[in-house]
């Protein structure tokens, strides 16, 4: 056994260099019987590096994977870089280097670093998302969409980022900010790539209930998609051809709407021009209304539209219409019917500007004078008395209107204006255009590149700074823009937005699986043997961002007959968040830990056990340099315990045999469950009570306790398990099993109570009689004290637990 001094350093760059030779992370992906798919959020590497919440992610998800693979499943657990995107753009700017080259120097470090930490990672399965062979399916999967009718382009007011100079997805915009960079978000104009995720949002949400994900999630997501159930109505604009639809959730209170609102950029602002009075006015509110932000927190402000009514079909009375930047063209149809008694924001609108108020549900007002829940109708003509609920269809049958569900969900806008990213494979042809010829109807003139010419390769531009204007650099480049029509071979042009990297990550678990394969994107006996993801792992920031829009993408391939599954992953699981001494961690606090020094100094093993072992794993925890040397000083003492450890006993004692069976039933739930910290406890337990009867400790007692520690700590129980005599890794035994025999407890504790109050416990034989229960409690010198020679009137007692003694 080893009489030197644990040294992590010379262990853990040993095994983990015998770990790479000998494969043992690496499957068989057609033999393999038990297949069990364990992957974890895809990285960005940051040019900073791996900080150590990344570390806490992967972590997490590697011991899942051990323990599975200790299980006899044949557990995949690949890695790659996310690595096109924005961030490495600005930093490559930052530093004055070329995207492309730093992420070869990104790439080199990150895969360093993650080498270190000791994950069980099948590397010969590694990918980057800018290796043109990656980024090539990638645009192949547009064109699919595009094919398909998911992909189409068109102007649109978008969020635009002033500072990212490029657009952003509703997503993407946090609180009117810009998830990436936090600068305010801007309105603008512009011709984009669109994804029809809306086709999918009643799917999306149903799919919900039958999937075992994290609960925040799912409630993020269905927030998110927001589903509404009301009516579609039209009002007619007073001696007009022109109607403004409106969806209201609230049918009933149509008798008490006394104007309309249009969104500043709703399309029938430009359409009913001719008839404004004030339409200066108006245009320069709509102007003014882009460039304003926090659409939820600013002072309800608007402007008439002078000159026109519009009817409410309900009590055939004119009333205004108003443009106001508290309605949005993105939600709805960008216009409301608004009623002020029993809605807040009108309220508040119709108060500024003196406007009435109808109340038509009875019910005392609870907020602002407004009263929003549901109730009898009043002033509501003949469906007055009616109970609101009742006379939502009876009252959309009476104006002409439908029944309708939609949804907050918009469509995914997958254009961006920026250099480092997968170039949208699209061409368009003016002369095609022109002769109305095209592969989608609705866009005459646009093709998708011929697969046989992909990947359409991101040229290596020397000026790829975004200039800010609504074109990507590659505008600039005359040789990449420039090509031929794939119809009529006259000259056409390419698009020059790239993708989205969401898209980029929409599909990566589908390639891992064959990185290498060169004549399609996966092979469906691959896919079909080891998809879906059994267990994946990663942020609740990516609710909803990555994590729609993949279960869109899977979707869709579902429908296209291309996967077997339209739910990529069984199991997902949401980490916590590492802060840094009650602080969240931040490059501008100076407080961002990077894990290289702990690894220096204490190794890897003691990093992975201190991460795990701050709280529950969904939970995050609170990073503290000196509670870092409590995990160092654990380890060392499994050191020692194997150190002094002669290995003559063949047989252990009862009472050893019986903790360790408890602790293998404990830890094999905690770790079920990403209770690592719980499970570490245990491991702690056990391991002082070895050190009190080592003495009777045999070896199979100690193989025990190292394949318990194995997951968390992998590379000193490998080594320790080789000391011991075996000749296989440890990460390749099998999971210990606990007999239930053994870990029946002879004695419980018996809680006993006075009126429901806590005041005494004692052990007792389990299987203990009412009676002998009773008695044993009533002799207590404290229950004697308490009850000063009262009588119970009765007793309550629960089996092996308590008694209540009710006096």
């Amino acid at each position: 056994m080893p009489k030197k001094k644990y040294n992590p350093k010379e262990i853990e760059s040993r095994w983990q260099k015998k770990w790479e030779e000998d494969k043992i992370y690496e499957p068989d992906f057609k033999k393999s019987k038990k297949p069990f798919y364990n992957l974890m959020m895809f990285p960005y590497p940051s040019a900073e590096g791996l900080h150590v919440g990344n570390m806490y992610a992967f972590t997490g998800s590697d011991i899942y994977g051990r323990f599975k693979r200790m299980q006899g499943y044949d557990v995949f657990e690949p890695i790659g870089l996310d690595g096109f995107g924005i961030h490495s753009e600005n930093y490559a700017l930052k530093i004055g280097t070329h995207p492309a080259k730093q992420a070869k120097i990104s790439e080199k470090r990150f895969y360093k670093q993650l080498q270190m930490i000791g994950n069980g990672f099948a590397w010969n399965e590694r990918l980057e998302t800018y290796n043109p062979e990656y980024y090539k399916w990638t645009q192949w999967i547009f064109t699919q969409m595009f094919k398909n009718g998911l992909a189409y382009r068109k102007k649109q007011q978008v969020n635009w980022c002033p500072s990212c100079k490029t657009v952003l997805a509703d997503e993407q915009v946090i609180s009117g900010e810009c998830e990436r960079c936090s600068s305010a978000v801007v309105k603008k104009d512009l011709e984009q790539w669109f994804f029809r995720i809306t086709k999918y949002a009643g799917k999306l949400l149903k799919n919900l209930e039958n999937i075992d994900w994290s609960e925040k999630i799912k409630i993020a997501q269905r927030n998110w998609i927001g589903e509404s159930k009301g009516a579609l109505i039209k009002f007619p604009v007073s001696d007009s051809k022109f109607l403004i639809e409106v969806f209201t959730t609230r049918p009933d209170t149509i008798f008490g709407a006394t104007y309309i609102v249009l969104a500043p950029e709703h399309h029938l602002v430009k359409e009913l021009e001719p008839r404004i009075k004030n339409f200066k006015e108006v245009e320069k509110y709509a102007e003014n209304a882009k460039k304003k932000s926090r659409i939820e927190e600013k002072e309800k402000t608007g402007v008439e539209l002078e000159g026109i009514k519009a009817i409410n079909l309900a009590t055939k009375e004119e009333i205004p219409i108003f443009i106001a930047d508290y309605v949005s063209v993105s939600y709805g149809t960008g216009a409301i019917m608004a009623v002020p008694a029993h809605d807040e924001r009108d309220w508040d609108f119709a108060k500024k500007y003196k406007l009435p108020f109808i109340k038509v549900i009875k019910g005392e007002n609870v907020k602002n004078s407004v009263y929003t829940e549901d109730g009898i109708l009043i002033n509501s003509g003949k469906f007055s008395g009616m109970d609101s609920k009742k006379a939502k269809i009876e009252i959309t049958k009476s104006v002409g209107g439908k029944i309708e569900t939609q949804y907050h969900l918009r469509d995914w806008l997958i254009s961006r204006q920026r250099y480092w990213g997968a170039p949208i494979p699209m061409i368009y042809c003016e002369h095609c255009a022109k002769a109305k010829k095209g592969e989608s109807k609705e866009m005459p003139g646009w093709y998708s590149v011929p697969e046989k010419d992909l990947p359409v390769k991101l040229p290596f531009a020397k000026n790829f700074r975004p200039e800010g204007e609504g074109k990507s650099p590659l505008a600039l480049i005359k040789s990449f823009y420039e090509t031929k029509c794939p119809a009529c071979g006259k000259k056409a042009r390419r698009e020059t937005d790239v993708s989205d990297t969401f898209l980029d990550s929409a599909w990566y678990y589908l390639r891992y699986l064959e990185p290498n394969n060169k004549k399609s994107a996966w092979t469906q006996p691959i896919i079909k043997k080891w998809l879906p993801v059994e267990m994946y792992i990663g942020g609740a920031e990516h609710a909803v961002l990555h994590l729609l829009y993949v279960r869109f993408a899977a979707m869709a391939l579902y429908d296209w007959g291309l996967i077997h599954f339209d739910e990529p992953f069984k199991k997902f699981r949401a980490h916590g968040l590492l802060v840094k001494e009650g602080a969240k961690m931040s490059k501008s606090k100076g407080n961002v830990v990077n894990p290289d020094e702990y690894v220096k100094r204490f190794g890897a093993d003691t990093l992975r056990m201190y991460l795990m072992f701050l709280a529950p794993f969904e939970q995050g925890g609170d990073f503290r340099d000196s509670a870092v040397m409590g995990i160092a000083r654990f380890l060392n003492r499994v050191w020692k315990i194997f150190s002094d450890f002669s290995g003559n006993n063949v047989k252990s004692n009862e009472k050893i045999q019986k903790i360790i069976h408890q602790t293998t039933k404990k830890i094999t739930g905690d770790i079920e469950g990403l209770s690592y910290n719980t499970a570490i406890s245990a491991l702690m337990v056990l391991l002082n009570e070895m050190e009190k009867q080592k003495e009777d400790l045999a070896k199979k007692d100690m193989e025990v306790f190292l394949k318990l520690l194995a997951p968390f700590a992998p590379h000193i129980t490998e080594e320790l398990w080789h000391q011991l005599g075996n000749k296989k890794s440890i990460h390749l035994e099998s999971w210990p099993e606990y007999d239930k025999k053994i870990i029946i407890e002879d004695s419980f504790n018996l809680v006993i109570q006075i009126n429901g109050k806590l005041k005494d416990a004692v052990e007792m034989p389990v299987g203990a009689s009412d009676k002998e229960i009773e008695k044993t409690a009533l002799a207590s010198e404290k229950i004697i004290k308490f009850l000063e020679g009262k009588k119970p009137k009765k007793t309550v007692i629960v089996k092996n637990r308590l008694i209540n003694i009710v006096v």
